[in-house]
């Protein structure tokens, strides 16, 4: 059995891992970090997991964290984690991070998207970045994995193929992506209080939004060139759930070289579903999964193409991509505690 530990417990991704792991048949769950809820039982905090996850929660540090631990889950917010994930590392333990800390390979870039010093810029660039679907090979040996951001994987899973065999053109990109209010986090706000939210559909940091560079990056060594998107988020009135839409020129492509192109990437990858001709991928059949939904059009008029992906931004935008990634760096079948299906409706 695997032993595991999470590091900042309590938030939305961090109570999906927990409930994740707990019913994981390789591993036991040995600690939940919290110091908002010290004291308190996990299912306090999160009533559906009682008499399935009464562990207490307590304030861990780095030095508190049993010797035996195999991997520590670090889903703590982008500056703060570093200063967790930096001494776990030295100190042996193997970890899959959840924040930005460790996404983009440029310290420098880092500092100006997040406005906050990087402590250690050679471990970032050391760090894995954990797309499962195309860095598994990494991902084995890695000691730090950055797990993906939600939007991040939401684009990265349809455009990466067709990127990466220049079947697109990598200039003019332009991407729509709605998340559900999960994605602006636990604690309460004018983001997501119910009043603001309800009946509302808003963009926000338009051509600025924290996930770009991650994108960028990405998408720039599959196309072996610098490469800009032009990406707008909103926020939408429902839980979980995102839904992106990417529009680009087409290429005279014909609908098949792209079912080629992605039956090539994908066709082994148990997680992935392309759907067919004339069905569009929607935020429900994907709620509570670790699926990626991708579905597309070749629209004649305006000589475009058009790709919709769908995922659950708590778990394959999150955390059961990161027992996905523990599974990969432990040797275990890729899909071991993920494989459920998603809630319908």
């Amino acid at each position: 059995m695997l032993k595991a530990g999470i590091m900042g417990s309590t938030g939305y991704t961090g109570a999906e891992l927990v409930r994740l792991l707990e019913g994981h048949p390789e591993v036991e769950l040995t600690f939940v970090d919290s110091r908002s809820y010290d004291g308190l039982k996990f299912s306090d905090v999160y009533p559906n997991l009682r008499k399935k996850v009464d562990k207490v929660c307590r304030s861990v540090e780095v030095e508190d964290v049993p010797k035996d631990t195999d991997v520590v889950f670090c889903a703590l917010p982008h500056r703060i984690s570093q200063q967790k994930v930096l001494p776990l590392i030295k100190s042996g333990f193997r970890v899959v991070d959840f924040s930005a800390d460790f996404r983009i390979h440029d310290g420098k870039i880092y500092e100006d998207w997040y406005n906050t010093e990087h402590l250690d810029h050679e471990l970032l660039k050391m760090a894995t970045y954990g797309l499962p679907e195309w860095h598994a090979e990494s991902i084995v040996n890695a000691e730090l994995v950055a797990n993906p951001g939600c939007f991040p994987t939401s684009i990265l899973l349809p455009l990466l193929p067709l990127v990466k065999d220049r079947l697109i053109k990598s200039d003019n990109i332009i991407i729509d992506s709605k998340t559900g209010v999960s994605g602006a986090g636990r604690n309460p706000s004018a983001v997501n209080v119910f009043s603001q939210v309800n009946e509302n559909v808003k963009a926000y940091n338009i051509g600025g939004h924290r996930h770009t560079p991650e994108i960028e990056q990405e998408l720039s060594i599959a196309a072996g060139e610098d490469l800009k998107v032009l990406f707008t988020p909103h926020l939408i009135p429902m839980d979980r759930g995102i839904l992106s839409t990417i529009v680009l020129p087409a290429e005279n492509l014909k609908r098949h070289d792209i079912e080629e192109c992605y039956e090539k990437y994908y066709g082994h990858k148990p997680f992935i579903r392309i759907l067919e001709d004339g069905k569009l991928p929607e935020t429900k059949a994907v709620s509570g999964s670790n699926y990626c939904d991708i579905g597309f059009v070749i629209e004649p008029r305006s000589g475009n193409l058009v790709i919709v992906s769908a995922i659950d931004n708590l778990l394959k935008g999150s955390s059961s991509q990161a027992v996905q990634n523990m599974n990969i760096m432990f040797e275990l079948e890729e899909s071991t505690g993920i494989e459920a299906t998603s809630m319908w409706p």
